[in-house]
């Protein structure tokens, strides 16, 4: 997931309060800034703060400070960072070199004179290693072009706005950059069978849906049922496109980064994957889970001639998705029906997935 920091950097105390306001609305975890103004910023909102005191969140020095300094931060639990400014392929080397110290975090880059050629290669040279790439940038452009440096870019970018508008458009970009592709398929409905009462999920977000959209979810990791959100019109009860009602407590979601969960193991606060028709995802947060008891269905459908299963819960208003992407409500649902899966030939480990031979029936 790639992520933003701002670096707040006005000459007045009044510039960076707008800088670090601007930050909190736009969503912006970081906020870089001078050790005076820790106290300050921490009134503003909760926010983090980068900086050269052991009082930030992110305990920041530049190239030629005590790298000591960090280490005593590591030590107290802090997260680390280093800024250091490349000029020189000697400065190249040094980047490459404390990033394998083992208690340095992030890695920011600043380009004095140059093209891309370095974050290249300090991507390359960090592949796989615990720590984060932060390239400092002047502009949205510039940022969108480090996220993209060899398909995988850098983690972050550190921008150094020029107008207070950029940190809007930066958090914009970051959305944009998150959004995931779910590879959907069609299942064919072999079974649905009422089985009695247990206790299941609904899970309402701080997000609204629209037709075409819902969750992830089934009772198999290796087979996860597209279960349509509650904002189609009916007669019984009013839409609530904020709310999927999941199914019983066992299932799993799918959350983002390709990880699952239980559904009773959400909570307020939670992010979980918004899917539409085609596949498109999105994160929204969890903003409350309510875990009921209620009739329950039994839906089975058979991909590939693997049977894959899911429960429901037993009312009209519970819809999947059908192959032309138009929501089914359950008690319509018949064997030959095709309904939109997501497939999975791994199995799932703690909600990671893993090449293991794993049993579901």
């Amino acid at each position: 997931m790639k992520f933003g920091w701002v670096s707040a950097d006005g000459e007045s105390w009044e510039d960076r309060k707008e800088i670090v306001k601007m930050a909190l609305e736009s969503s912006i975890p970081v906020v870089v800034a001078k050790p005076e103004d820790i106290e300050k910023i921490k009134e503003l909102g909760n926010i983090k703060v980068a900086s050269h005191s052991l009082d930030a969140d992110i305990v920041l020095i530049g190239k030629d400070d005590n790298i000591e300094f960090l280490k005593e931060a590591k030590e107290r639990g802090k997260e680390t960072a280093i800024y250091i400014p490349i000029e020189s392929k000697e400065d190249e080397e040094f980047a490459s070199e404390v990033a394998r110290f083992g208690f340095i975090d992030y890695i920011i880059i600043e380009g004095k004179d140059w093209t891309i050629i370095p974050l290249e290669n300090l991507i390359a040279d960090l592949f796989n290693r615990d720590v984060k790439i932060v390239a400092s940038v002047n502009d949205v452009k510039e940022a969108k072009t480090s996220y993209e440096i060899l398909e995988k870019g850098t983690d972050g970018v550190l921008l150094n706005p020029k107008k207070i508008e950029d940190i809007k458009e930066l958090s914009k970009l970051i959305e944009e950059f998150n959004k995931e592709k779910v590879k959907l398929d069609t299942a064919v409905i072999t079974k649905i069978e009422p089985i009695g009462s247990g206790d299941r999920v609904c899970i309402d977000t701080c997000s609204l849906m629209k037709i075409g959209e819902g969750m992830l979810v089934g009772s198999y990791s290796r087979g996860l049922f597209l279960v349509h959100s509650e904002t189609v019109e009916n007669p019984y009860v009013d839409t609530r496109p904020f709310r999927v009602n999941a199914g019983p407590v066992h299932a799993y979601i799918l959350c983002p980064g390709n990880k699952t969960k239980y559904l009773s193991d959400l909570k307020a606060g939670d992010k979980v994957l918004i899917v539409d028709k085609d596949g498109n995802a999105r994160e929204a947060i969890v903003g409350r889970v309510k875990i009921e008891k209620r009739p329950l269905i039994l839906i089975e459908a058979e991909y590939k001639g693997d049977k894959i299963r899911t429960i429901l819960q037993n009312a009209e208003t519970i819809r999947l998705v059908n192959e032309k992407g138009d929501p089914v409500s359950v008690v319509d649902l018949k064997p030959g029906d095709k309904v939109l899966i997501k497939y999975d030939d791994y199995a799932r480990h703690f909600g990671m997935a893993i090449k293991e031979s794993i049993i579901e029936k």
